[in-house]
Order: C-alpha cells, then sequence, then structure tokens
C-alpha cells in the first residue's frame, strides 16, 4: 500500500490548532498570575509565620524581663545576701510546713539604716492549711557576736542575716525564708489589696504620735488607718504587747484578705505590687505556691502568742531597759510549734495559763482584758494572768508609766 515517509526527528508535533492553543497569550498569562499567586502565597506564608514567632520570642522576652524585674526587686541584694541564703532553709513550700521571719521596719525610701520595728516569726504549714505567728519583743535581750543588745539592734549590725541567725538561737528553729517590709510598704500593700476588715478591739486616739484617731469596732480599715493601729502603744497598760497583738490582727485580717476575698485571677497584679514593698528570698513561684496552698484557711484558727517574757527594774542593763524571756517555757512553747499544735502561749507580758490562743481570740479581747487578766480564749478558760513567778501578766516597770521605759 502507501508508505508514509516518516519524520525527520522521529517526534510527533502538535497541530498547528493545537500548537496555538498551548502558546496562546492568554494562557501564557494565565500560567504568569498562577505563578504569581503562589509565590505571593508563599511570602504570605512566611511573614506570617516569621510575625508569629516575632510575637512568641517578644512575648517570651517580655515574660523574662517582667520575672526578672520583679526577682531583682523582690531579692533585693543589699538585703538577700549570699550569706543569708546560706543560713536559710531549703523547703517545698507547697507542701512542707516552714518557718518565715517577718519585719516591720521603720526605713523610708534613700535610707540605709533602719530598725526592725516589728518581730514575727511564722510557721506555715500548707498540707494543713494552718499558721502560727509568735511575735518577738523588740527589746528583746540577746547575744550577738559576744555582745549583749537588744534583738532589733541584731538588724543595724547585721542585717537580715544577723536577725535570722538570732531568732534561729532564741527561738530554736531553723528558718526556711525571710521577708521586711516598711511601714509605708505595709500602708501601700494593704491599700493594693483594696482594704482590711477587722474588729478592732481598742481605741487609738494618740495625737501626740499619731495623726488618725480610730473608733474600736468592727470596720473596714485602708493602709493607713490599719498601720496607725498595727503601731500604736503608748495609751494601753501593756505597751508593746498591745501593739504586738494589734500587728497580728492586721496580719491575719490581710491573710484573710488576699487568701479568701482576692480574686486569684490577680494573683500576678499582686506579685507585682508586692516586688514595690516587700523585699524577700521568695521567688514569684515560691509566693504563688504559697497563696495557692493556703487558700481558704480559717484564719480565725491561726495560732497566735508572744515570748513568754518580763520587763521590770531587774532587766535593766547599763541604763538601757531589756526584755527577758523565760527561756524554759519559751523551749515548751516552741517544741508544740514546731509540731503544728497550738502553742498555748502568752499574749501580753509573762506566761500563758495553758489556754488556746489563736486569732480570733485576739479580735475578742481588749488591751485591758490581757493586761489585767480578764481575757476569754476559744477554750472558754479565762487567762488569769499567773505569770508563774508570783507576779501577775502585767507588772508596771519602771520608765514612763505606760508599760515600758521611755526608751522602749
Amino acid at each position: 500500500m502507501f508508505n508514509k515517509k516518516p519524520l525527520a526527528d522521529n517526534t510527533r508535533r502538535p497541530s498547528t490548532g493545537a500548537q496555538a492553543k498551548i502558546y496562546s497569550r492568554d494562557n501564557v498569562a494565565r500560567y504568569s498570575e498562577r505563578a504569581r499567586q503562589r509565590r505571593r502565597g508563599r511570602t504570605v506564608r512566611r511573614v506570617a509565620l516569621i510575625a508569629v514567632l516575632g510575637v512568641l520570642l517578644s512575648a517570651t522576652t517580655a515574660a523574662g524581663l517582667w520575672f526578672a524585674t520583679i526577682m531583682g526587686k523582690l531579692g533585693d541584694s543589699n538585703v538577700i545576701t549570699n550569706n543569708l541564703r546560706q543560713i536559710l532553709v531549703d523547703t517545698d513550700e507547697a507542701k512542707d510546713p516552714f518557718y518565715v521571719l517577718l519585719l516591720g521596719t521603720d526605713g523610708r525610701p534613700g535610707e540605709d539604716t533602719y530598725r526592725a520595728d516589728s518581730i514575727i516569726l511564722a510557721r506555715v504549714d500548707p498540707t494543713q492549711k494552718q499558721a502560727t505567728l509568735i511575735s518577738i519583743p523588740r527589746d528583746t535581750k540577746v547575744v550577738y557576736n559576744g555582745s549583749t543588745m537588744k534583738i532589733n539592734a541584731c538588724h543595724t549590725y547585721g542585717g537580715a542575716e544577723a536577725m535570722v541567725q538570732a531568732v534561729n538561737e532564741l527561738c530554736g528553729v531553723q528558718i526556711s525564708h525571710y521577708a521586711e517590709v516598711s511601714f509605708d510598704g505595709m500602708q501601700s500593700l494593704i491599700d493594693s489589696v483594696g482594704g482590711i476588715d477587722i474588729n478592732a478591739t481598742d481605741d487609738v486616739d494618740d495625737p501626740e504620735h499619731l495623726d488618725i484617731k480610730i473608733t474600736a469596732g468592727q470596720q473596714h480599715m485602708d493602709g493607713a488607718t490599719a498601720l496607725t493601729y498595727a503601731r500604736c502603744r503608748y495609751i494601753y497598760a501593756d505597751g508593746d504587747y498591745t501593739r504586738m497583738r494589734h500587728q497580728r490582727q492586721v496580719l491575719g485580717a490581710l491573710a484573710n484578705q488576699i487568701l479568701n476575698n482576692f480574686d486569684p485571677t490577680k494573683v500576678f497584679d499582686l506579685v507585682n505590687s508586692l516586688s514595690d514593698m516587700l523585699v524577700t528570698d521568695m521567688s514569684v513561684q515560691d509566693i504563688v505556691s504559697t497563696v495557692n496552698a493556703m487558700r481558704g484557711m480559717d484564719v480565725d484558727g491561726m495560732y497566735s502568742a508572744n515570748l513568754p517574757s518580763y520587763a521590770d527594774e531587774t532587766t535593766v542593763i547599763d541604763g538601757q531597759s531589756y526584755v527577758f524571756v523565760y527561756e524554759d517555757e519559751l523551749k515548751e512553747m516552741m517544741a508544740r510549734v514546731d509540731a503544728g499544735k497550738d502553742p498555748k502561749g502568752p499574749n501580753t507580758m509573762g506566761l500563758s495559763d495553758g489556754s488556746s490562743s489563736t486569732i480570733g481570740d485576739l479580735n475578742e479581747n481588749t488591751s485591758d482584758d490581757y493586761a489585767y487578766g480578764t481575757a476569754t480564749s476559744s477554750t472558754g478558760s479565762d487567762d488569769s494572768g499567773d505569770s508563774g513567778d508570783g507576779s501577775d501578766y502585767y507588772e508596771e516597770p519602771t520608765g514612763d508609766g505606760n508599760g515600758y521605759d521611755a526608751n522602749y
């Protein structure tokens, strides 16, 4: 039949119509547009990924800077030194009972030298949601580096480290954490949580020393009012012991506000505020863990006492009026505290009669009740005031007629 001549290159070539279809101007434009869209899509995805990574990096960096800033403020290296950290004992704040030394100071911004005006040893038990507050009179006689001095003078000579050492030795404990706050800081802290609800057991009317007057009764206090209540002492029969009770009342009310009436979603805002007012070795995690573990605590059931102690004409050394502790009774009381039990300690000068002692008790008794032996406790027995040494709880020492020497 007919023989077809093969193509010279042995390939099939499209017809003129097909070739025109593939290489038409419209088709080339469509392919170019699709290519541009693919390139644009890849570019958008890259930009989006870079943006997301940038946001995450910025957030992480911001969080890191915030954390570092907060930690720098809380752990002021002028106060929280390496020597102090070596003395403090490690604990798991969410699981194990621990001791923290709380100091209220009369320091002002820019001052390098200031006194420990309020000294409270607190035992915190997160598993039992229980806490114990033990006030230490600031004029308590101790020996530091071979010298006899008032315990608050240890702060002047050796800072936080010396205070922890002194309280460890005095009370036979091992302190895990240290925190100090100034008068101004405490006032701001109370304001930052919206104030506190407290039953003021005593009037405050001391215009010579304090600007604010307070009428006894249940009330909501702002920071300035609460600070006034916690500082007043001259007008009461047992002077500084009433002040120490008021300080424990204020701490109890503050704990109740934070643990039971404070929005937990604002805990980091609280930490942020704390960093401007508080100096402590505790980290942000420590603070948050402790707050979360203690949330819901019955604050009225917090144990409360001061050191079994006295001050009179026999406690004056080289013209300085001291407070002496009853060492055997203190040892027995601290053994109960260490075991997580009711300290059954005194709440004024002298010794306890063995009655229960809680923040709730402080809220129900006046300064005169404690000074003159008519205070009642949650166990139903009264604080008869027998000091065990033949005297009542309160004995008027020499000095300014307000329960203490004028230097106290």
